[in-house]
């Protein structure tokens, strides 16, 4: 694959998941099992800052695996988050458990990344909301813009509720 596209996917991608990173570990602990909303045709728990951010990890890491076939999560975590009948994790997982599945999840993003190759990045992949399929590249483009979504979800919460932000990261930290 194209070097100067994994290198700008491998910025922006680890650029983004470091963004979801700055908002957990600025989250007070007192907005950690807040309602980020209040929507009648949910739980409200599944607004719960921790379970959007613990959302936004495991499809994450599922979607950089490529398919859901042979997926096993991070301990603690199961597959509970693909029962199609929305079901809670048991607990509310703390902010340096879901610290330590971002590491994991940066770690495997840019390993993924790393070694991708045109014919992988042609691979089709198909989850249950593409039946068609799509190309593990676009996947992984899809699955950037909803950790950034996220992120920007979570950001804007603690902005309006603590007058808290974290900053905009131009480039991975760490990528100098």
């Amino acid at each position: 694959m194209d070097e100067l596209w994994k290198v700008a996917l491998l910025r922006q991608f680890g650029a983004t998941i470091d963004m979801l990173g700055n908002a957990l570990r600025v989250c007070p602990d007192d907005l950690w099992n807040a309602h980020m909303w209040n929507d009648p045709a949910m739980k409200p728990e599944f607004s719960d800052f921790w379970y959007i951010a613990y959302h936004t990890l495991f499809w994450l890491d599922l979607y950089l695996s490529g398919e859901g076939e042979g997926f096993v999560p991070l301990a603690p975590y199961n597959l509970d988050e693909l029962d199609p009948r929305g079901v809670l994790p048991e607990r509310c997982y703390t902010k340096d458990e879901l610290l330590t599945y971002l590491t994991h999840c940066h770690q495997k993003c840019r390993e993924t990344i790393e070694q991708l190759t045109e014919e992988m990045a042609h691979q089709l992949c198909k989850f249950t909301w593409a039946e068609n399929g799509l190309s593990f590249a676009e996947l992984q483009m899809d699955n950037m813009r909803h950790v950034q979504e996220h992120a920007a979800q979570l950001n804007m919460f603690l902005g309006q509720r603590a007058g808290i932000s974290s900053s905009w990261v131009p480039h991975p930290i760490g990528d100098d």
